[in-house]
């Protein structure tokens, strides 16, 4: 069965550290970029090269370690910044410019404050200054989400005509609804001539908590890049998830598509990228927080005791966790207890489980969550006493 490649372009040395107080080192980049690399993903956006010296030096670095992804590096639609990014890029195996400019009538209007035709103008300029260093050029159609789909197509075709290889879709301020942004990629792959010789990426950002929705709706479109980051991290309420959309095309979408990322890294890389940038993970968080495979409640445990898929829709070690934990407080039932009771070296009869489950609920009513230190302890001064 053949299923769509879809390629998996991480922002994460890129959006994800334009979030206040997640600035990395330049080792803390390269050892991110490397593991990136590692987890499979086809781009690595490694920084803005134009934005300042350490970002050009980090980006530069980056080209010279990475074994097999492209590296890319942004910028504005101006001249010095795409050939700063492409000093940068020089080293790079596979290098890639991202150069682009707004689109939808606020950022036309009131950012540069020029007309629709100076836009495309500019745009299809620097397209084509960017495509005189790499082959290797994507544009992006900044606020695309906000942007008219007819006009929108026009600023598409003039790229692809001037050299685009990639057509990067931002919903950059999280407005769009997954309809709405589905239809626009739709629009795109259906009135734009010559799409085929372009791929098309979403970049959705998580301001009304739909950045993952519409990035899966994207290339459910036609769409077959989706650009996001470890975590979700990124600017405001940040952007589409990369374990996110990774694992909803493995367990949901296989059928029809597929990507390159082993997934078993993704919790490793997940931590790694929490504690260099200093974004603790919510805990409640998709695929890699601490309780996506934790059960507390009696009724979830008595059913992953009995058959782990009655709760959980993947395996934990398919994302790099070792195992679903069965956390023990007041909402736990008699087999939760006799199962982690199990685990740490006691089978109990009926009546010794009765004794150590009342006395369980008086210490889980104490304190909110009861660990292996404290069942041994109740087992030997009130069961086994």
């Amino acid at each position: 069965m053949t299923t769509d490649r879809i390629f998996i372009f991480d922002s994460t040395l890129r959006d994800g550290e334009q979030v206040p107080g997640c600035k990395l080192r330049q080792d803390e980049k390269l050892q991110i970029a490397e593991v990136l690399d590692q987890l499979g993903v086809d781009v690595i956006e490694a920084g803005f090269p134009i934005s300042s010296p350490g970002d050009f030096a980090s980006v530069t670095e980056i080209s010279k370690l990475i074994k097999n992804a492209t590296v890319c590096g942004l910028s504005r639609a101006v001249e010095k910044d795409i050939k700063s990014a492409a000093e940068a890029l020089v080293h790079a195996k596979r290098p890639r410019i991202h150069t682009g400019i707004g689109t939808s009538e606020s950022h036309i209007k009131y950012k540069f404050n020029c007309t629709p035709e100076e836009i495309i103008t500019r745009a299809t300029a620097a397209v084509r200054y960017a495509k005189s260093f790499v082959e290797d050029v994507e544009f992006y159609a900044e606020d695309a989400g906000r942007t008219d789909n007819e006009y929108l197509a026009r600023v598409c075709e003039a790229v692809i005509n001037a050299g685009a290889t990639v057509l990067n879709i931002p919903d950059t301020t999280g407005y769009c609804l997954p309809e709405e942004y589905g239809q626009k990629i739709k629009y795109l792959k259906e009135n734009v001539k010559g799409i085929e010789k372009a791929i098309l990426s979403t970049h959705c950002h998580n301001d009304l908590g739909l950045a993952t929705a519409n990035s899966i709706v994207g290339i459910q479109n036609g769409a077959r890049q989706i650009e996001c980051t470890i975590n979700g991290v990124g600017e405001r309420a940040g952007n589409t998830a990369l374990e996110e959309v990774v694992m909803i095309i493995k367990q949901r979408l296989g059928k029809q598509y597929h990507t390159n990322i082993n997934t078993p890294m993704l919790k490793p890389l997940s931590l790694m990228v929490s504690n260099e940038m200093g974004m603790p993970v919510q805990a409640n968080k998709a695929i890699v927080g601490e309780n996506a495979f934790a059960h507390s409640s009696g009724i979830h445990q008595d059913g992953m005791i009995k058959n782990r898929d009655t709760y959980e829709i993947m395996d934990p070690k398919s994302v790099g966790v070792p195992e679903s934990s069965i956390v023990l407080t007041a909402r736990s039932g008699r087999a939760a207890l006799a199962y982690r009771a199990k685990l740490i070296g006691y089978e109990l009869t009926k009546q010794e489980l009765d004794i150590l489950y009342n006395e369980f609920l008086i210490l889980a009513d104490a304190q909110k969550q009861v660990r292996d230190s404290d069942l041994e302890m109740l087992l030997k001064t009130k069961v086994y006493a």
